[in-house]
């Protein structure tokens, strides 16, 4: 394609395209599409009556065309006199009644308002390269001036990002509607033509001229040539709808090149009347190693509402396994979003079916059927049950989904964070008995219908804890011997940093004989929520203080006095770019540390989740927390990142006597605490392991 512009700055060069068109001869140009691509669009905004002006035409049989089904009112113009000399005699004898003109864009002798449109195919890309977009501003201005009032101009372009803001901008302060067709990528068809090396998609901008400016901008976006419009509500939301549609045509482009097991592309479908997202649909390859049927290359898999946090779905390493035991070439993982409705499965496959054909995988056969594939077939369950906005971590969303098991569910969600259950609690109706646990070997049950709308509100079973790492919290309790004679009728005093829903300090509170239990907690509004949506009572043995957790500790320590035989952190970072999303860093900084070490009993545990996605991080933070406190286990959760590290304060072994943390000992005290746990009166049975928990420690 040595006939292209080496340089953006070419495509404004007078001398460029003279020498272009020399050296093109007699073969047409076809700059961002032909007359086939955009006919649809064109006569949607142009008549056959109206007197059209066609700027930069250049050697495009785009003007013949239009010539040829009625369009006798076109008035070419051209800055090169090679092409506009070339065209003429092309079409002297055809074509009698097409003109073809030398002129300056910028500066015609055409008569104001002349003119009902103004048709521009690539012109006004190649002129925004020159003097910082100023040629092209008093190319507009002049389109502007030639045209009468109701005229249009309407400009084929690939919209890059300067060029449509500088378009728009000028003739939004000009009082004109602005509305822009995204028509798709124009590659592919033919891979011997100019047009094939253009992945993004052609959009054509279309911009009216009122005769009085309306009172508020008018913006509207549309898919396709006949595609609703969306009215947009700013020029920064326009430009954000047009890299939308050019980000989706590079994926789309990439995805035809081959498969990557590794990659996990993703884009968001939306609405196409609010703009609001609908689903999300995640591309997850098989390994080319993989043994796959040989007719198994493509599908498509409806993840339930709600259930899109879930490892299986949520994660790169979840999917991948979904791929495996799906046993396709490429899987489409389809997630739908939230406050949209969803009829049935048959109407998602429906208006999904035409979309993810673009996804799929190169080499599939043209008339290949690909399948839906779902969970029992059904869409799965969620209801939003209040909503809100933090003033520390933004907006909120606690609703009630229905989870694998079959069981009810409750989630707390941050927005700014939708793929991460921030809390969770699990539901039962009002009088019924604890079920089966939803983690570890659990029979599945089928889904059942959603609660009757106006029948008893379900409460939360505070005898469960939904999250692994709140189980292996509670099982570090064991550590201090409860539920052994010796320490019978002793107080456990515990404090925890990070309330979250509340459910772990609620079950120590409930659960563990003789505990106290204060709880920090930063946000207010969380605390809110735990109170309102979470069963979660504050009373005279658990307590919430509001604020800082590390400027809390630092005050008792500084103060003295204050002892703990637990301290637990499950504080999560706001800060994504540190690698470690759980705790904070400075609630690992050595100093800190050695203040939490300061706060402890001498039997004293400290409890940390830690969730850290780099290594070298998570070595360091290890290293500290062992140089502070003598002895450190760790335990694993399976399936996830976190790990929580069990630290005791002054946990020496006495000679003659077993270890405390021996396989043997280790299990008698997970019974001694087990013991206690059961026979503790609370409003409701727990249902933990704890043996089962220990079973994995490890020395950190």
């Amino acid at each position: 394609m040595e006939l292209l512009p080496r340089t953006a700055e070419e495509f404004s060069s007078a001398e460029y395209w003279e020498r272009f068109f020399r050296r093109r001869g007699d073969k047409a140009f076809e700059w961002y599409g032909d007359y086939n691509q955009l006919c649809g669009v064109l006569h949607k905004y142009i008549k056959p009556r109206d007197q059209v002006l066609v700027v930069g035409c250049g050697n495009s049989e785009l003007s013949e065309q239009l010539y040829d089904v009625g369009y006798r009112q076109l008035t070419n113009i051209d800055i090169s006199e090679t092409v506009v000399t070339h065209m003429s005699q092309r079409n002297a004898e055809r074509r009698p009644g097409l003109a073809f003109l030398q002129a300056d864009a910028t500066q015609t002798s055409f008569e104001s308002g002349s003119f009902q449109a103004a048709l521009d195919k690539g012109t006004l890309d190649a002129m925004a390269a020159q003097e910082e977009g100023a040629l092209a501003g008093r190319m507009l201005g002049e389109v502007g001036r030639v045209l009468a009032v109701g005229g249009r101009y309407v400009c084929v372009s690939l919209a890059q990002e300067h060029v449509v803001k500088m378009a728009v901008e000028h003739f939004v302060e000009e009082g004109w509607a602005v509305r822009l067709h995204c028509l798709g990528s124009q590659e592919g068809e033919d891979s011997g033509s100019d047009s094939s090396s253009f992945a993004l998609p052609v959009f054509v901008l279309v911009c009216t001229k009122f005769r009085q400016p309306p009172p508020f901008p008018v913006l509207e976006m549309c898919q396709g040539e006949d595609g609703p419009p969306r009215r947009v509500a700013s020029v920064p939301e326009l430009l954000s709808a047009v890299k939308e549609c050019q980000t989706y045509a590079l994926l789309r482009q990439r995805l035809r090149a081959g498969t990557d097991a590794s990659q996990n592309l993703s884009l968001t479908l939306c609405h196409a009347a609010t703009g609001l997202p609908r689903y999300t649909l995640t591309v997850q390859d098989s390994p080319p190693t993989a043994k796959l049927p040989r007719n198994n290359h493509f599908a498509i898999f409806i993840v339930p509402q709600g259930r899109e946090t879930d490892w299986q779905y949520g994660s790169a390493e979840g999917r991948g396994q979904l791929a495996s035991s799906a046993a396709f070439r490429r899987l489409v993982v389809v997630a739908m979003h939230r406050d949209q409705e969803y009829q049935d499965m048959q109407a998602v496959q429906s208006e999904l079916s035409t979309m993810v054909m673009d996804l799929a995988p190169p080499g599939m056969p043209a008339n290949q059927q690909v399948p839906f594939l779902s969970v029992g077939g059904e869409l799965g369950w969620r209801e939003v049950v209040s909503r809100g906005v933090s003033a520390l971590s933004g907006g909120y969303s606690v609703e009630d989904v229905r989870g694998e098991d079959g069981q009810l569910y409750r989630r707390l969600v941050f927005l700014d964070n939708a793929g991460l259950v921030q809390s969770e609690s699990r539901l039962r109706a009002q009088g019924a008995a604890a079920s089966a646990r939803k983690k570890g070997k659990k029979k599945k049950s089928k889904p059942g219908p959603p609660p009757v709308a106006g029948g008893p509100s379900p409460s939360v079973d505070r005898g469960f804890l939904c999250c692994a790492h709140h189980e292996v919290m509670v099982a570090g309790l064991s550590l201090l011997g409860i539920g052994t004679a010796e320490t019978k009728g002793v107080p456990v005093s515990v404090l925890l940093v990070g309330l979250g829903g509340g459910g772990l300090p609620q079950f120590v509170r409930d659960f563990v004989p003789a505990a106290s239990v204060e709880v920090v907690e930063l946000d207010p509004t969380i605390l809110e929520v735990a109170q309102n949506w979470f069963g979660f009572q504050p009373d005279d043995r658990l307590k919430v203080t509001l604020g800082d957790g590390l400027e809390h500790i630092n005050k008792l320590e500084s103060q003295g006095g204050h002892f703990y035989d637990v301290i637990m952190f499950d504080v999560d970072s706001k800060d994504a770019t540190v690698g470690m999303s759980c705790p904070p860093p400075a609630f690992v900084e050595k100093d800190f540390l050695e203040k939490v070490r300061n706060l402890l009993t001498p039997r004293g545990v400290f409890m940390l989740n830690l969730v850290c996605r780099n290594s070298s991080l998570r070595e360091g933070v290890v290293a500290r927390v062992r140089g502070v406190f003598p002895r450190v286990l760790s335990r694993g959760i399976e399936g996830e990142i976190n790990e929580v590290l069990l630290c005791m304060r002054d946990q020496s072994e006495q000679e003659g006597k077993p270890s405390p943390f021996s396989s043997p000992a280790l299990n008698k005290a997970a019974q001694g605490l087990q013991r206690a746990l059961q026979g503790h009166s609370a409003p409701c049975n727990p249902q933990i392991d704890i043996s089962a928990l220990l079973e994995d420690l490890k020395i950190a």
